[in-house]
């Protein structure tokens, strides 16, 4: 099942009246502003497009920005241009974020997002790539779970592989997005975040490190990827 493709008209007016379109996400009848600068969708522009097009919101979120900008790191090296990337919609929140934040890659990339409840759609579409909703939070909970359990550090995100038969990839665009963050930004929107975590015990101990350490997350996962690519290589 295909994402539901946005309006010709709505691409052609917002270019018209100034703004990139490569720095906003449009979905459905919601335009999110990925980058306020790059897009220059001022208050002004803004005013011109709802007296056009009045059944549309516009959400304008710093937190939204940021996790935008942390996606985009990932995304620079995990995409090519005219990439096709599968979403599973049996997740249904994480099947929206990641929709919110690949949407604007349709124009930057032309990539095309391909929507579907088992893998066999995405085999039938020819997708590139499968992304998959792993964030900084997941990444970092298992890689300290394999720490206090005594087990050999395992960093999910290297797997870049789901069928090397049909040359299906795996993407992380949420990997350097904190889960926090999602949920800031999903609240707002009046959504449920909804997650599980495997390890009580890492969550706590994360959090305890976390007031003595602001970026404890992202310093852990640097520490990790050394270590395993340590181990590769010697």
């Amino acid at each position: 099942m295909n994402a539901k493709p946005v309006s010709e008209e709505v691409i052609k007016f917002l270019h018209r009246i100034g703004i990139d379109t490569r720095f906003v996400s449009i979905v459905d009848n919601h335009i999110f502003v990925n980058n306020q600068r790059f897009s220059r969708f001022s208050n002004k522009r803004q005013e011109t497009f709802i007296k056009k097009f009045p059944n549309f919101v516009i959400s304008r979120s710093n937190i939204f920005q940021k996790i935008c900008t942390r996606a985009s790191r990932v995304l620079a090296k995990s995409l090519k241009p005219g990439d096709i990337i599968f979403i599973n919609v049996n997740e249904k929140c994480s099947n929206f974020v990641l929709n919110v934040i690949l949407e604007p890659y349709t124009r930057k990339y032309g990539i095309k997002l391909i929507n579907g409840s088992v893998i066999e759609d995405a085999i039938e579409s020819d997708a590139d790539s499968i992304a998959l909703p792993l964030t900084l939070d997941d990444e970092v909970e298992n890689v300290v779970g394999n720490i206090l359990n005594g087990e050999k550090i395992d960093v999910l995100s290297l797997k870049i592989k789901y069928d090397t038969k049909n040359n299906l990839k795996l993407i992380y665009p949420l990997l350097n997005v904190r889960r926090s963050w999602l949920v800031h930004w999903l609240e707002k929107l009046d959504h449920e975040y909804k997650y599980s975590s495997n390890d009580s015990y890492a969550v706590d101990l994360i959090e305890f490190f976390e007031g003595f350490i602001p970026d404890v997350r992202e310093n852990i996962l640097k520490s990790a990827l050394y270590v395993v690519n340590e181990c590769v290589y010697d």
